[in-house]
Parts: C-alpha cells; sequence; structure tokens
C-alpha cells in the first residue's frame, strides 16, 4: 500500500484544512519544498499535493506562488508528485504536466465537465486520477462548498465508464479531524469502482493504516494522511512500516 504524504498549498504554504474548510487552516510550514525532502529522507516515493489556491478560485498572484512550490517539490530528488485541485481544462492538466506532476487529480469536472474528464482519461491515461470526495454518501463539489445532488456510489460506478482505473476518496466529514477512518466504507468503493482506491480523510493512529492495509492491494491502493503526521501521532516511518507490513514485533 503506498503511503501519501500531504501538502496542501495556499499562497505556497504548507497547510491543512478542517472538513476542507478556508476559514480553519493551520499553517505548518513555508518551504513546500524541504518539507518533501523531510519526507523522502523518511522513506517516502510519493507526496499528494493539493492546490487550495486553484480550488478556491483564488487571486492570480496566490496561485502563482503555489506553482513555484509545486515545481520546487516535484525537483526534489526521489519523490514522485500527485497532485490536483481546479483541475478543469486540459491546460491545467497540460500545466501540471509541464510543472514535474506524475499524477494529476480530477474531482469538480468528473460532474460538472464530464466530456472533459473523458477527454483527459483518453489523453493521459494512467497520469490521470479521479478525485471524489463526499459527506453522507452524498458528492461535493468546488472545493467541498457545494453538493452534487449525486450520491458517491452513482458517481464512482460511472469511472470505468470515463476512463479512470484510479481513484482518491475522501471522506469530507473526517479529512483533517484525526478522527479515524472506516475501513469497510472504502471496501464498499472500490467494490463499486471495480478497481482499488486510494483512502483520504481522517487517519488518526497507526491502525488506521493497518486496517487499511489488511484489505489487501485489490481494494486498496494507498492512503494519504496529512494532520496526523504533522502534528506527530506517529512518524512517517512508522507510518510507513504499518502499509507495507514491515512492521517490527514488539
Amino acid at each position: 500500500m503506498i503511503l501519501f504524504p500531504a501538502i496542501d498549498l495556499v499562497g505556497g504554504r504548507v497547510v491543512r484544512l478542517a472538513r476542507g474548510e478556508r476559514a480553519h487552516m493551520d499553517v505548518y510550514s513555508d518551504d513546500p519544498a524541504a518539507v518533501a525532502e523531510s519526507f523522502r529522507d523518511a522513506g517516502a516515493s510519493w507526496v499528494h499535493v493539493v492546490d487550495l489556491s486553484a480550488t478556491l478560485e483564488e487571486d492570480e498572484a496566490v496561485r502563482a506562488a503555489n506553482d513555484a512550490a509545486i515545481r520546487a517539490v516535484c525537483a526534489v530528488e526521489g519523490i514522485s508528485v500527485d497532485a490536483g485541485g481546479g483541475v478543469r481544462d486540459l491546460a491545467a492538466v497540460e500545466r501540471l504536466v509541464g510543472l514535474g506532476v506524475r499524477r494529476i487529480a480530477i474531482g469538480t469536472a468528473l460532474v460538472r465537465d464530464s466530456a472533459f474528464a473523458a477527454e483527459a482519461a483518453r489523453e493521459f491515461g494512467e497520469l490521470v486520477v479521479a478525485d471524489v470526495a463526499a459527506r453522507d454518501g452524498e458528492v461535493r463539489v468546488n472545493g467541498w462548498r457545494e453538493g452534487a445532488a449525486l450520491s458517491a456510489d452513482e458517481l464512482v460506478a460511472r469511472l470505468a465508464e470515463l476512463g479512470y482505473r484510479h481513484l482518491v476518496f475522501t471522506d469530507v466529514a473526517r479529512d483533517g479531524m484525526r478522527c479515524g477512518i472506516d475501513a469497510a466504507a472504502y471496501a464498499h468503493v472500490a467494490e463499486v469502482a471495480g478497481f482499488p482506491v486510494v483512502a483520504s480523510g481522517g487517519i488518526a493512529s497507526l491502525d488506521d493504516l493497518r486496517s487499511l492495509a489488511a484489505l489487501g492491494p485489490s481494494v486498496i491502493e494507498g492512503a494519504i494522511c496529512g494532520r496526523a503526521l504533522y502534528e506527530g501521532s506517529f512518524s512517517l516511518a512508522d507510518a510507513l512500516a504499518a502499509c507495507s507490513g514491515e512492521e517490527q514485533p514488539c
């Protein structure tokens, strides 16, 4: 199971939001590349970067700072970057490719512009990833600020038809809250999708990671972890060991 330590960006700074709410933002670093280097040095091979400024449609100067940060993170040797946030046209995909991103998450457009979402999958294949967020079973879009009047199961069931074979699924109510995960819910999402899922939202302990890893690679491709790492709930090295099943017995 791949562990994706998270780097969420606003104005070039590393932040975390609670339940995706801009008003509840904690800043952890002004140097995203240094954060990525620390993740690499602890053994991570991927990082998950979210351009929150693009997602929230903030001004151009703030978004330019995020572009510079993403480029710097992509330049860190030994790290591959999975990134998303505000990817709603082919130009945005091409921009991220130009910055060095290896996997690109497409979210709101899966609902609002399915023609583009399908075109992106045809054009870029394995480079693009479906990014579905839900609260209480309903899909959330536009930076999780709006309901889509669409069930998560309905959207997830469409993904293969749109050309997607990778999925990040976020439980919005748990994201950034360190309240624990519902492993069975991710197993259900993978069953509906017909392919493995990357779990996101609420990881609070190593047991959460162990429970996901125990579902196996046909169900869980990976897990995204943010606040629990930044606030010291466990070390990245221990998290990677839990994901790989290589923990040493006590």
